[in-house]
Parts: C-alpha cells; structure tokens; sequence
C-alpha cells in the first residue's frame, strides 16, 4: 500500500480547494437565461420562424403547430432530436405569445430547450411561466363564393335583416 506524506496530502487538498474557488468565480452570475443574439449564431440545432395566426417556418415550408409538433416526432423516433432550437422571426411576423405558447408545450413533450430572439437578447422559454398551449392545426378562414352569399342553405335567398 502506498502512504503518501501529510504535507503531499494537504498540498493536493489546497490545491483542489484553490481551483474548485476558481471555477466558482468564473461561473458567477452566469446562471440568468439570456444570451446576446450576437454571441449565439449558429450554435442552435435547429432554427425555427415564427409565421402568421401562429404557423411556423421551417426550411421554407408553413407548418401549423401540430404539424411542427409531427415534425419533431418523427425526429424523436429516428434519434435525430434536437437538444436546442432558437425560434426567431420571419420576415411576415413576429415572435408572438401564442408562439411561445406552442413552442413551450414541444419543449415539454420533446424535452429539447427553446431560445427566442428578444429584441436582440436570446430568451430561454420557461414553460412553467409561459402556458404551455396544446398544439393545433391550422385552420384558414372560410371564404364563401359570390354567387352563394345572400343564399340559404334551402337554396332560396336570405336577408340577415328579416332574422327574429
């Protein structure tokens, strides 16, 4: 058996004492959720636009929510998962909150971390703060053709005015 001698021993003890405070030191204050956006390009695994009426952008294609939702489904089954996505804007939207809202619910289903450009600051989502919204499918309003408005479903013509 090997016996080291006590002043060898306390030695490496200050030494471990010495760098532990160290690290201590440079890890201070680092512990907030904000990044400059600056500092962060290109360190994402996946980059995801925020669209319209909540849609998302992803490598050019519309997606609803619950299509995004597949998207990272299908990636979780073919161990492709990503561990971060930055949600930034696109050139027709901004971040909004119903896009938070999404993005924290596949954070919590998909256990991946999401960043979010704020006004030039890099924002970790927090999903027990932000409502986690359950995902949905987009649905574009109904446009009705001219020749059926002013009809009823019986086929003969109706006047809002005349309704009880």
């Amino acid at each position: 058996m090997i016996r080291f001698s006590p002043l060898l021993t306390r030695a490496v003890a200050a030494a471990m004492l010495g760098s532990l405070l160290v690290l201590a030191g440079c890890h201070r204050g680092s512990t907030r959720d904000e990044v400059s956006t600056a500092q962060a390009q290109g360190q994402f695994d996946t980059v995801v636009n925020a669209y319209k009426s909540g849609q998302f952008l992803l490598d050019g294609a519309v997606l609803s929510a619950l299509d995004l939702g597949s998207h990272f489904s299908y990636l979780k089954e073919q161990g492709k998962l990503p561990k971060t996505v930055l949600l930034e804007r696109s050139d027709d939207s901004k971040v909004r909150k119903q896009h938070l809202e999404y993005m924290a619910r596949m954070q919590l289903d998909y256990g991946f971390t999401v960043y979010y450009d704020d006004g030039g600051t890099l924002k970790k989502i927090n999903p027990v703060d932000t409502k986690a919204r359950r995902l949905e499918d987009y649905h574009a309003p109904v446009q009705m053709n001219d020749e059926l408005k002013g009809k009823s479903a019986s086929g003969g013509s109706f006047d809002p005015s005349q309704q009880q």
